[in-house]
């Protein structure tokens, strides 16, 4: 019979000298064990190639470049709809969602015609019982009229009558105006979007009780959109109505131009700031809600070193451009900033005079 525990170190111990080796290996190629060395910015590799057939160079030299600030916002409509019912009445249904987009005429929201129906029955019974007081009043007038006339009645009774008879005819035009408003609402209990847009919010659920000036939904334009972010007064005193700011949507990977339309002069007293609003043009996409960064210029110009965000190679964390000295090609790793464009500036590695290659895809 075969011993089970002699066989146990055979089981784990190939595996952990497997895991052992990989975990060498690769210690070794990042340079922790074997001689290899930290890179910082400014390092150059010592391996030298010719400046090969077709190259394209820059020689650096400073530039003059803003201090490009960017500040976070929400893309958001100018036609906005709070869909809610006219009449306290629980919803049936609710046919949309957040982000569904929907035409005029659309169905948002049924609700419960009972209640509209028990609504206008109650408004039936109120006009009626006005107009009963109304036909009683009206009767006394006409007798109270003759018998004034006849002196038969005093001025003191004349005026009593009457007053009481002009307020049965005042309740009559309001409760027929209520039977009337009851009527248009019972041809709501369906209600419609208003205009072609998209859903921005859903806040009601079937079920749920629906009330005057409180929303079902919301409905939003999707062709008269603008972005607005609440920007530092350091800041917002630089920038001016008309003026063309970049607007930078990550979800969309796109840079779009706005136009500021709007400064909002009230000053946030907790976050020193105010709302700045930049009207957008239309593009693909594009929808109410999204988040979005506006970008301008806040401080002075400086002195930068920048180069073209294509001549930057990266090896995983790592950034290197390709040097060219003496018709010879080498690595120097290098720290990069903020892009704007085709274009990122140098934080370190690189001097004003240097030149690099910027087609480096010629040189391995």
């Amino acid at each position: 019979m075969t011993d089970e525990h002699t066989s146990t170190p055979s089981k784990w111990l190939i595996p952990a000298l497997s895991i052992l080796a990989l975990i060498l290996v690769i210690l070794f190629a990042l340079g922790v064990i074997g001689g290899g060395e930290k890179v910082a910015p400014g390092n150059t590799s010592h391996k030298l190639s010719p400046l090969p057939t077709g190259a394209e160079t820059l020689t650096l030299g400073k530039e003059l470049s803003d201090n490009v600030m960017s500040w976070p916002g929400t893309i958001r409509s100018r036609s906005i709809a709070k869909i809610a019912p006219k009449l306290n009445a629980r919803i049936l249904e609710v046919t949309v969602n957040a982000g569904d987009t929907v035409k005029k005429g659309d169905v948002i929201a049924r609700l419960d015609e009972q209640a509209l129906r028990a609504s206008y029955q109650e408004a039936v019974a109120v006009l009626n019982a006005a107009q009963s007081q109304a036909k009683q009043a009206i009767a006394d007038e006409k007798r109270i009229k003759e018998l004034y006339s006849k002196d038969a009645a005093t001025r003191q009774n004349y005026d009593a009558v009457v007053a009481r008879a002009n307020t049965a005819r005042a309740n009559v035009r309001q409760a027929r105006s209520a039977l009337k408003q009851v009527n248009v609402n019972l041809d709501e209990n369906i209600l419609l979007a208003p205009f072609d847009g998209i859903i921005s919010e859903r806040l009601k659920e079937p079920g749920d009780m629906g009330l005057p000036n409180d929303p079902i939904v919301i409905l939003q334009k999707q062709d008269d959109l603008r972005m607005e972010a609440a920007i530092p007064t350091n800041c917002a005193k630089r920038i001016t109505l008309g003026m063309e700011v970049d607007i930078r949507i990550d979800t969309l990977n796109k840079t779009i131009t706005g136009v500021i339309d709007e400064i909002v002069p009230e000053i946030d007293p907790l976050t020193r700031t105010q709302l700045v609003k930049a009207a957008l043009p239309s593009s693909e996409g594009l929808i109410p809600g999204l988040f979005a960064w506006m970008e301008q210029s806040c401080e002075e110009h400086q002195n930068v070193l920048r180069i073209p965000a294509s001549a930057v190679l990266h090896y995983g964390q790592l950034e290197a451009v390709k040097i060219v000295e003496d018709n010879q090609v080498y690595t120097r790793h290098i720290r990069t900033g903020k892009q704007r464009g085709d274009k990122v500036e140098v934080l370190s590695g690189l001097r004003e005079g240097e030149t690099i290659l910027i087609n480096s895809g010629l040189v391995q």
